[in-house]
């Protein structure tokens, strides 16, 4: 007897959902209490949702499945930092971590498993990108972590950054259908200006983003203002060189009016002169910006080593001298290979 393939039920919209039971000879309204379990109320499996009668829970099984994420194993580093490492459905495993100060909790979560693109200080671009993330694994990252913070620090999630493994713009319909579920009142409604899509700089899709009218913010890891050292380390960036980013991120600008935040590592004798700094100044004039200079977190090989503070000192006074916002941050979870770059699913 063949087997049916059961589809994984997260896949559908509520209208889907809701045709099915009027297929099925049942209410449409079943399918907005299965959506609710789905989503605001994170259900992993069919037995759960205790509100629908058994035999409606095993029609479900029949049909359906939850391909849930797992997190299989979790890092607590000394400053608070946690590093989960996910994994989904198919056995592959992605890394997202939870960020806590005083006053908020951040979730940096994954978009791919490895990466599309090819910066050399990046551990994450080391691994073969080996598939995107579907909108629910996506998710349920998100819902992992907020869990996390209201069990460890007794708060929920207030901010999600797209800066762990992948290019997020690389997988853009699925970031954004889990962003539309992460603030809609039927998901986490989370508000959108507390999340934040890193990009390293795919210009067609910066402007697809300003065109979609999204209403999260931006931020580009820049590295370089300068085409031949920003190529030497992103190599990509020989496909889209610093112009057509630039004249993407100003058609952002005009569509969007949100200010735009550079990620920005300053290495050792690679990007920590006075040329360089002047070139960063003159990159982001065309827009109100900020500049977070980002501590370096070494990924093994030596070959890129964090610049001295008087490297760092210079690019602090070069900025603020121009009326750029510029702000240090510090890394966090060096100890377990949660920070910044340091992604590679080596727990």
């Amino acid at each position: 007897m063949e087997t049916i393939k059961k589809k994984d039920i997260r896949a559908l919209t509520k209208e889907q959902i809701r045709a099915f039971f009027v297929a099925q000879g049942d209410k449409a309204f079943r399918g907005n209490q299965v959506y609710e379990w789905l989503w605001q109320k994170g259900a992993h499996s069919f037995e759960a949702m205790t509100n629908l009668s058994k035999e409606t829970r095993h029609q479900l099984d029949t049909n359906f499945v939850i391909n849930h994420i797992k997190v299989d194993q979790m890092q607590r580093s000394s400053d608070g930092t946690i590093k989960n490492a996910v994994q989904l459905h198919d056995g592959l495993i992605v890394e997202s971590v939870l960020i806590p100060t005083k006053t908020r909790t951040t979730a940096c979560v994954s978009s791919q498993v490895g990466c599309s693109l090819d910066c050399r200080f990046c551990a994450t671009s080391r691994l073969k990108r080996m598939r995107n993330l579907n909108p629910d694994e996506i998710y349920d990252q998100v819902v992992a972590i907020d869990n996390e913070s209201r069990l460890y620090f007794d708060r929920k999630l207030s901010n999600i950054v797209f800066m762990g493994m992948g290019e997020p713009l690389m997988n853009y319909n699925n970031v954004l259908k889990a962003i539309d579920k992460i603030t809609s009142p039927e998901g986490l409604a989370m508000s959108p200006k507390r999340i934040i899509v890193s990009t390293s700089g795919v210009p067609k899709m910066i402007k697809k983003m300003a065109d979609d009218e999204v209403k999260f913010k931006l931020a580009v890891s820049l590295h370089s203002a300068i085409d031949e050292i920003r190529t030497s380390i992103m190599p990509f960036n020989a496909t889209f060189p610093l112009k057509d980013l630039r004249e993407a991120l100003q058609y952002w600008y005009s569509k969007t009016k949100s200010r735009i935040t550079y990620e920005y590592v300053v290495w050792d004798g690679i990007n920590d002169t006075q040329n360089d700094a002047n070139a960063l100044v003159e990159f982001c004039r065309f827009a109100p910006s900020k500049v977070n200079l980002i501590e370096y977190n070494p990924i093994d090989d030596g070959e890129f080593q964090q610049a001295s503070n008087k490297a760092i000192d210079m690019y602090v006074a070069t900025l603020e001298r121009s009326g750029i916002t510029v702000t240090v941050r510090r890394s966090r979870g060096k100890d377990i290979d949660a920070a910044c770059g340091q992604l590679a699913n080596k727990s």
